[in-house]
């Protein structure tokens, strides 16, 4: 089973700089999106309909921000939009599918950067994810693969400039520390379980001053599973050669059944 998790930057915008060539390049069993930026009313036959693929999508209620969807080859079990108790979704951010033999989730995460209120909610939104991960664990018995645009570079090794970017949020301790209370509760970052100590592999790149040109970017987009699925990771890597988005796609690749 493959799957792919790409920020598009906007899904309108990605379809005119070949989106469905990447999706029938790669065939991934499950393909999950974040930033969307559309409204359920603009969503086009297009947009809906990959041929072999069943979708669903999140809309923020406010227009033109945020949003996830999913394309997925396997009918699942359920869909989810949003949380089910606990936290009103009303940016659009998370989607959860259940498949007989594990628990989807394609989040986007919030960015902090704007003022200290927003890296608040940021850090909360952060906080109420791991505590519902735990939730769904324990009432499901099942493994969760976690994908999507974290905004957070988690180490040193994660963004080209880590020494500049020590005050800025992405990459202050306060998330990075949220990010190994996550690996502490058994949650594995699957692309650095498959390439330990690899550098200047990165998602993300500034459209500002030839970033993605010179390779000055921000590995802030992850695969994430539970322990009992670690033995099923196959391949993890970063297709750092697509273009359309200021982010690039990141893969997983498990020997498992749907």
């Amino acid at each position: 089973m493959k799957l792919i998790s790409w920020n598009v930057n906007g899904l309108r915008a990605v379809m005119n700089k070949g989106f469905t060539d990447v999706v029938a390049l790669h065939k991934p069993d499950i393909l999950g999106i974040q930033e969307t930026k559309i409204q359920p009313e603009q969503l086009l036959p297009e947009l809906r309909e990959i041929p072999g693929y069943q979708s669903c999508f999140f809309s923020a209620e406010r227009k033109g921000y945020s949003g996830v969807g999913v394309y997925t080859k396997h009918s699942p079990l359920r869909v989810e939009k949003g949380f089910r108790y606990g936290w009103e979704d009303n940016e659009g951010r998370v989607i959860m599918l259940e498949y007989p033999t594990f628990i989807y989730f394609n989040i986007y995460f919030p960015n902090g950067q704007k003022d200290e209120i927003r890296l608040k909610y940021k850090l909360e939104f952060y906080e109420f994810c791991l505590e519902y991960f735990e939730k769904m664990r324990k009432e499901t018995g099942k493994g969760l693969i976690i994908s999507g645009d974290y905004n957070t570079a988690h180490h040193p090794i994660d963004l080209a400039r880590p020494k500049q970017n020590e005050n800025t949020s992405g990459f202050l301790p306060i998330e990075r520390a949220w990010m190994d209370k996550f690996e502490a509760h058994g949650y594995v970052d699957t692309f650095r379980h498959i390439h330990p100590g690899e550098p200047d592999r990165y998602s993300w790149w500034s459209y500002r001053a030839r970033a993605r040109e010179n390779n000055v970017g921000w590995r802030i987009d992850y695969f994430y599973v539970t322990p009992d699925l670690l033995p099923y990771v196959k391949d993890a890597d970063i297709l750092d050669s697509l273009m359309g988005s200021d982010h690039c796609p990141v893969s997983l690749e498990m020997e498992i059944t749907v």
